[in-house]
């Protein structure tokens, strides 16, 4: 077991599953010598060559329709948008062609290709670079969406992400490239779509994702502290999602309260909440809460931008109201 950052962790896997298997390569903006624009990719260039690692031009619907064609053509492209705010340029490539192919051609061809893409606010980027796009992506079937929390899973998610049949977006968040944490010697993997359970508690259960995981936790030390015990749980991505342990956590404490730093309105927090209502109504002592940015643009401002993200502060004070507003009758 080591001690290292979330950044220094993705680099691990892609290097790691770079000399694993040859057919995997990186494509993207300045990836090559430059090393990426966080330097995500530094010192791959050196090692491996112009052939796997490869500049692109500016246009993010070459970079991801090209890495379809070469996963086509039996390579294992992880592909990098600079900001996952992108995403939304390239919709077509990746919920009409990537996500989609396999189905529509039988199963006679498969995918495989990870689209990396640095997500979240981290000072003040502005509206196109500090989005949380993952909701974009809710109903891609064929596409996995995964949501690294922690050093560990950023660098066990990726590895195994390399190595699925199925395209994989991999939402690395900006904001956690200098989080430090253990991360398990070896050849590490972390299955997709396998949540975490990263505190057990019995009041309240709270489902978070990305960077949120670290204010849910935050918040679950505070609310401890004024007697309320708190489960967090961490789905590690969006698609598929664990309902399972979400659902034993919600039985066991009959409240829910998801947090995600993408928009409220549209967020992938209310198909967890339609899900959840649907399958353990008769569980519930309250209604269902969400949290998540507003309806509108981030702020470039710095100052104006802390308005706007959701923070540990805003988790305990909506999990004391839920605490306060248990329905009569409820568990009865």
């Amino acid at each position: 077991m080591r001690v290292i950052s979330y950044i220094k962790a993705i680099r691990e896997a892609l290097d790691e599953e770079m000399e694993r298997d040859e057919r995997v390569m990186v494509m993207g903006q300045d990836v090559g010598a430059f090393g990426g624009v966080f330097s995500v990719t530094r010192g791959l260039f050196d090692k491996y060559g112009p052939e796997r690692v490869r500049d692109t031009p500016i246009s993010e619907n070459f970079i991801v329709g090209g890495g379809v064609g070469l996963a086509l053509g039996g390579l294992r492209p992880v592909v990098e948008l600079q900001y996952a705010d992108f995403i939304a340029i390239t919709m077509d490539e990746i919920y009409n062609k990537a996500a989609k192919w396999r189905y529509m051609h039988g199963g006679y061809m498969n995918v495989p290709m990870v689209i990396r893409a640095p997500e979240g606010a981290a000072g003040g980027s502005g509206p196109e670079h500090s989005q949380c796009p993952e909701h974009l992506l809710m109903s891609a079937a064929g596409l996995y969406v995964v949501t690294p929390a922690t050093p560990a899973d950023a660098k066990g998610l990726l590895k195994s992400a390399i190595r699925n049949e199925n395209p994989v977006v991999f939402l690395e968040h900006k904001g956690l490239y200098n989080q430090r944490g253990e991360v398990p010697d070896g050849d590490h993997l972390v299955p997709i779509g396998e949540a975490a359970v990263r505190r057990v508690g019995a009041d309240l259960t709270i489902v978070a994702w990305s960077a949120m995981v670290g204010q849910a936790l935050a918040a679950a030390e505070v609310l401890a502290e004024r007697g309320v015990d708190v489960e967090v749980i961490d789905p590690r991505g969006v698609r598929p999602i664990d309902y399972a342990t979400i659902e034993t956590s919600v039985r066991k404490t009959g409240r829910l309260l998801i947090a995600h730093e993408s928009p409220l309105i549209g967020g992938h927090g209310g198909e967890v909440a339609a899900h959840i209502g649907e399958k353990c109504f008769n569980e519930l002592k309250g209604a269902i809460r969400r949290i998540g940015a507003p309806d509108i643009p981030l702020p470039q401002n710095v100052e104006l931008e802390k308005f706007v993200l959701p923070t540990s502060e805003t988790i305990i004070n909506m999990g004391e109201v839920m605490m306060a507003n248990t329905k009569s009758g409820a568990g009865r």
